[in-house]
């Protein structure tokens, strides 16, 4: 088949989603023209935290912040089990379920005066629920903080022609800040002179590379300080006026990423691959884990992430400058990250056949690459994670005549870029989350943003620096990659809690709940399958992470039970 019809089909389904869907759910459910009042941004601006901004820039932070690295590697490992499942959960998923979720979060924390969902559980379930959901939420961001900041160290080391067209965005971002802010420009023109000038350094560090081992470092060395490097940044942005870093880099940068996703797509077109993956495998090897319902936390944040309504409630909320701009931004923001996953997974049962001669990480040197060679087996796949999108984005980005230095470099910075504006802004919601679960206990120390910033960034320090044995391999590995097995089960299940919070908070205002139930039933089902059967193989492989495992399903458990009773407690206390 040849990979246009995808396109093709993935971008109509998009455009009718955006175009219906969500006036459905607009007129039925979440009723924006109900809400007279100012938003959070206008009633508490502070020139910090809450900042009305433009719709254009505030979609630019919003869609970058929950693109990250999640729906690159999620497809990339997926197609293992054949295009079309990988296709349909990214497209289906992302309209019906993950715009659903992302839009939702965002009008409720509108409505509820800024506040995150974990806060707003207190409101809609109980004050047990809250606090749960907020600790919830504390370990998955501590685990998510490491982890990206420990990838993105890995490829500034790996990918040193990435380094100065990243890291050059902070100086233009803060330039742009101060340009839209206190001097009154409009932003369109500077944002598109700066996107020039960041291409141009795409083109100079492909050719001037930075490397910190040219000091004298080792390459672990050097990947330890580019940790420490990316904790000290996000937590100076955490506490910076969102206006003069994070909201300038993230819609340059979304500018900057968004031309980066079309030349992928117009590559595509120029190639046209034929698609060499099968539609499903059905020939697989011992071991290798089933489709269901691995293939739906395996695939995430390109379908439906419990972080993205953490962002949505947590800094878009803050931002919003009119209830109207929230369809767009909510909405339309997870449909940009849908085309993200889709590009993903063309490019890896597509675009890798475009590649000679390559290297993988799990097989080494390869003459010619291959869906057959790169998904030989489910433990190559897995480790072999985003390279398909690196090799294959990048072979596609040659065919519109790119050098394949250039266009390699273009690859690493569009991954790097997606993750570290995820990083950003993590730490920022990660603040946040402190400083209400420091009102819910009454520990008014929690609630300083400084203290706050401490306590988001130092758990993750620690899971960065901290190496252990991994039972399961029997490697010596850092704590937050042994950790890093729950994330996807864990992420999806706070999606699931978010869609239970909106169900029961729109419920209480008579709307139409059907299209919050199905997804929700949907991801718990999934996610608590996917949990008991990694529970199974921790018994027998890893102590640490069965036992965390254990107390993250009794926390789950838990939830739901509250939110249950909050339900019976409702319907009782109504009339008749």
């Amino acid at each position: 088949m040849n990979s246009i019809i995808l396109v093709l089909i993935g971008f109509g389904i998009f455009f009718l989603g955006y175009r219906f869907y969500s006036r459905f759910i607009d007129r039925k459910i979440y009723c924006p023209d109900e809400f007279q009042g100012p938003t959070p941004a206008h009633e508490f601006q502070d020139g910090i935290d809450y900042v009305p901004t433009q719709k254009p820039i505030l979609f630019g932070h919003h869609f970058t912040s929950i693109a990250g690295a999640a729906p690159i590697i999620g497809p990339c490992v997926a197609a293992y089990w054949g295009w079309l499942p990988a296709f349909l959960w990214v497209v289906l998923g992302a309209v019906f379920m993950g715009a659903v979720h992302d839009y939702g979060a965002l009008i409720v924390s509108v409505r509820e005066k800024g506040r995150s969902i974990a806060d707003i559980t207190n409101k809609t379930i109980s004050g047990r629920a809250r606090i749960m959901f907020q600790l919830f939420v504390l370990m998955l961001i501590w685990l998510v903080l490491a982890v990206f900041a420990m990838a993105i160290a890995d490829l500034f080391v790996s990918v040193p022609t990435s380094v100065l067209p990243i890291n050059i965005q902070i100086v233009v971002a803060v330039i742009i800040g101060i340009l839209i802010y206190k001097r009154g420009v409009k932003p369109l023109s500077p944002s598109l002179i700066v996107l020039v000038v960041l291409y141009l350094f795409v083109w100079f560090g492909s050719y001037f590379p930075l490397r910190l081992e040219s000091l004298g470092m080792t390459k672990a060395t050097a990947t330890d300080t580019w940790i420490v490097l990316l904790f000290v940044y996000s937590s100076i942005a955490s506490l910076l006026p969102v206006w003069l870093l994070l909201q300038p880099r993230d819609y340059i940068n979304s500018h900057q990423l968004l031309v980066g996703l079309g030349l992928l797509y117009l590559g595509l077109f120029v190639a046209q691959p034929i698609i060499e993956a099968p539609m499903l495998r059905t020939s697989f090897e011992a071991g290798a884990p089933p489709i269901f319902p691995l293939l739906f936390v395996t695939i995430a944040c390109g379908a439906i992430s419990g972080f993205h309504g953490l962002v949505s409630s947590g800094t878009t909320s803050k931002q919003l400058d009119k209830i109207g701009d929230a369809r767009f931004i909510g909405y339309g923001g997870m449909l940009g990250e849908g085309t993200l996953a889709l590009a993903a997974t063309l490019a890896a049962v597509a675009g890798i056949a475009l590649v000679s001669k390559c290297d993988l990480p799990a097989v080494g040197q390869v003459d010619k690459l291959s869906w057959s060679v790169y998904y030989d087996s489910w433990s190559h796949a897995s480790a072999n994670k985003a390279t398909a999108f690196v090799l294959g984005g990048g072979a596609l980005i040659e065919q519109i005549g790119l050098p394949a230095r250039i266009a390699r470099t273009l690859i690493a910075v569009l991954v790097i870029a997606f993750a570290a504006t995820t990083l950003d802004t993590a730490t920022r919601v990660q603040r946040f989350i402190i400083s209400e679960l420091g009102q819910a206990v009454k520990v008014k120390i929690l609630t300083n943003r400084y203290v706050a910033t401490l306590v988001a960034v130092v758990p993750s320090v620690f899971l960065a620096f901290t190496s252990t044995t991994d039972p399961a391999s029997g490697q010596v590995k850092q704590a937050g990659w042994i950790l890093w097995p729950i994330f996807g089960a864990s992420n999806q299940m706070l999606a699931a809690l978010t869609l239970m919070v909106l169900t029961i908070y729109f419920w209480l205002r008579n709307k139409k709940i059907v299209p919050l139930i199905l997804p929700m039933a949907f991801v718990m089902l999934v996610t608590l399958s996917a949990l008991g059967l990694k529970l199974m193989s921790f018994y027998s492989t890893n102590l640490l992470l069965f036992v965390l495992g254990i107390i993250l399903l009794v926390l789950i458990l838990w939830m739901i039970s509250e939110g249950l009773m909050a339900v019976y407690r409702i319907k009782q206390s109504q009339p008749g």
